[in-house]
């Protein structure tokens, strides 16, 4: 039986009656004092429990089977993961050592013996939470906030950034390299299993494709005419190896799928022959990139491009910034409030650029807020002069600055007081971006497939807005304690 929530025990406090270190400046302590806020609230506490609950059960009863994690459990530790951007590991040495921690889980003192939280078994949880889930929480988190704050959303601010994905720069070989490894050694296991014959010799060629792709980076590396001969030619056999390797792991599959052999296939073969096709037409889709780029000598444009065989929605991202004027992941959009919450996200898909979303998004946020925004500024990526006049009809002061010097200076000159303030602070979202980087973990995404990359943002997005939530409580609890101390100043005035 799952519980939702820890049952009060004997030898603990209540969560509400946790008392926590105010004079240490860990990020821990405003995230455990926001979420016990949550958990007092009766109201608060069966939304979220509630919003978990659907997520990791989805059907089924939570009445039934193992124990496993509370709900509270599970809401506790995907806060904390990302709150203070760790991986797997250290969340597990913190929920199994951190006394604070697991009294705000409600674990016992006599339970010491009784804790396993095993890096699989958070792992297993923390990805069952939707996308959609973890928007609904941190709308839940905002809420909270906004009643200490009420006029925090009256002034917000947004921009974009990139989150990359976990993957190595990305080279034609490489990634032809990359598949051919997967594609080879799936389907050495997938024969091994059915007893079929083909892939003795797998080692060898796991081998043969390394040192060809460390071929082919040497002469990529040789600018002169003999290095480009040799690239030609290290292309010319990488690609004839591949057809023969793709063709020999799709008839693998194709005998494993064939119908004469489904009624004896057990799951886990069949779910192997499928995952073996997939990186088949991955690593084909690569090799015909590089067929027409180097062999054919044709440009091909970055939209048609495979930058990663492991994380394939991964898009090239020219943002001409330094130190990294190209990135590799996809751009997501922020709106910070007055005091500091994340009020909006989004990952923007494949081709969306900032003025396309700025008008539904802030028409959707002033909805959701009852019309309480007054002033909302952006940078000139997401200015249009069409944008200018749709924000005017949303909000009373729209500020996005314009693009080119000229209209940008007659635009400081003939704005308002409440455009220029608004402009002056804009800026401050770039220390929201930059906190969310360096210290919720969205510098670089760590879990693997699209929704996984959605889910990380959540949770990073997340733990910043429980951070913020933590230190107005703490700045009420005593004001002059260093865990509610921030060098972030306030958008309003």
């Amino acid at each position: 039986m799952r519980l939702a929530c820890p049952e009060q025990r004997l030898d603990g406090l209540p969560i509400s009656e946790v008392t926590l270190n105010l004079n240490c400046r860990d990020e821990m302590i405003p995230i455990l004092r926001a979420l016990q806020h949550l958990y007092g609230n009766a109201q608060l506490r069966r939304e979220l429990l509630a919003l978990v609950g659907k997520d990791i059960n989805k059907d089924t009863s939570r009445k039934h089977g193992r124990r496993g994690l509370n709900y509270w459990e599970i809401a506790v530790l995907a806060a904390v993961r990302l709150g203070c951007n760790l991986d797997y590991d250290k969340l597990q040495d913190l929920a199994e050592n951190h006394r604070r921690l697991q009294q705000i889980m409600g674990i016992g003192d006599w339970q010491a013996e009784e804790v396993d939280f095993d890096w699989r078994r958070l792992e297993d949880n923390l990805v069952k939470l939707r996308p959609e889930t973890l928007e609904k929480i941190n709308d839940l988190v905002v809420r909270a906030g906004h009643i200490l704050e009420p006029q925090a959303i009256e002034s917000v601010r947004g921009d974009t950034f990139v989150v990359e994905t976990n993957i190595h720069y990305p080279t034609e070989s490489s990634l032809i390299g990359d598949g051919l490894r997967k594609v080879v050694t799936l389907a050495a296991r997938l024969a091994a299993a059915q007893g079929l014959p083909g892939w003795r010799q797998h080692e060898h060629w796991l081998d043969k494709i390394k040192k060809q792709v460390r071929d082919i980076g040497r002469a990529s590396r040789a600018k002169n005419q003999a290095g480009k001969a040799r690239l030609r030619a290290g292309y010319q056999e990488l690609l004839q190896w591949s057809a023969e390797l793709l063709q020999r792991g799709r008839q693998l599959a194709a005998r494993v799928q064939a119908p004469e052999n489904l009624s004896v296939l057990d799951l886990a073969s069949g779910a192997a022959a499928a995952e073996l096709l997939q990186f088949a037409d991955l690593t084909a889709q690569v090799c015909d990139t590089a067929r027409r780029r180097v062999l054919q000598g044709e440009t091909v444009p970055n939209e048609q491009k495979l930058f990663s065989i492991y994380e394939p929605h991964t898009e090239l991202i020219k943002r001409g910034k330094q130190p990294n004027p190209t990135q590799f992941g996809h751009n997501t959009l922020v709106i910070e409030d007055a005091v500091g919450f994340v009020v909006a996200y989004r990952v923007l898909s494949k081709g969306v650029l900032d003025q396309d979303v700025v008008v539904p998004i802030l028409r959707e946020l002033q909805d959701r807020f009852g019309g309480k925004i007054k002033s909302a500024s952006f940078d000139r990526s997401f200015h249009t002069p069409q944008n200018q006049q749709d924000l005017a009809n949303i909000v009373q002061t729209p500020c996005i600055a314009a693009k080119g010097q000229e209209k940008g200076r007659q635009q400081q000159q003939e704005g308002t007081v409440a455009f220029r303030k608004a402009r002056q602070r804009h800026p401050g979202i770039e220390s929201a971006i930059g906190a969310l980087q360096a210290g919720n973990g969205l510098k670089r995404c760590r879990d693997r497939s699209e929704p996984g990359y959605e889910r990380y943002v959540g949770l990073g997005i997340l733990g910043r807005n429980l951070q913020t939530l933590g230190k107005l409580l703490l700045a009420q609890d005593q004001a002059d304690c260093l865990a509610a101390k921030s060098k972030r100043k306030r958008a309003t005035g």
